[in-house]
């Protein structure tokens, strides 16, 4: 009998591996992280790109995978059939609902449109109190620099208070970030991690 996982965390990204290898690297560093720990990855429940990637990385490394896929993507032959649990769900709302409800934290790694939605949806659930769950922003490659300094533009202009922007980890370091969620969302003391790293 596979034991349960010692905690799970959502990661978004993207379907698509881009255009640096770095972002591929990373997403690895990411699944064989979470895995190593014996936690579980929460994700899309696809097959492609960095996706695929952090996924099987995960499996690799020992780690479970929780894909919540909609009935389209998976006509579509997008599927990861190794997932541990595959949850086959009508459409987008039940998928994104199903993935928070699956994690104890949530990471954004490097993706395009459903990435930065899925992204703002949970992080606005944590600002209006419908969760108390981390998330973290990993800003691989500069690539989230830009975001980062329009939301500090959103806090300058008055739209965005400095506790909501607090509700966000950024950061560029997968070994500083990761940590840092899992801790965030109750699971070990720093010392506890440190001795599994």
């Amino acid at each position: 009998m596979t034991p349960s996982p010692t905690f799970s965390l959502c990661v978004y990204c993207g379907s698509r591996p881009g255009n640096d290898v770095l972002f591929t690297d990373v997403a690895t560093q990411v699944g064989h992280w979470i895995g190593e720990r014996g936690g579980a990855l929460v994700y899309g429940g696809g097959n492609n790109g960095l996706m695929g990637t952090v996924a099987h990385a995960t499996l690799e490394a020992g780690g479970t995978m929780v894909g919540v896929i909609p009935q389209a993507l998976v006509d579509k032959e997008c599927a990861n059939h190794a997932c541990t649990e595959l949850h086959v769900v009508a459409n987008m709302h039940e998928r994104k609902a199903l993935m928070a409800e699956r994690a104890d934290a949530f990471l954004a790694l490097p993706g395009g449109i459903g990435t930065f939605e899925e992204l703002f949806e949970v992080w606005a659930w944590r600002q209006l109190g419908y969760h108390q769950k981390p998330i973290g922003l990993l800003n691989v490659a500069g690539y989230y620099d830009g975001l980062v300094q329009f939301l500090e533009h959103t806090v300058n202009a008055g739209f965005v208070g400095p506790w909501q922007m607090d509700l966000l980890h950024v950061g560029s370091d997968a070994t500083r970030l990761l940590p840092q969620l899992v801790q965030a969302g109750g699971f070990g003391s720093a010392e506890g991690l440190r001795e599994r790293l």
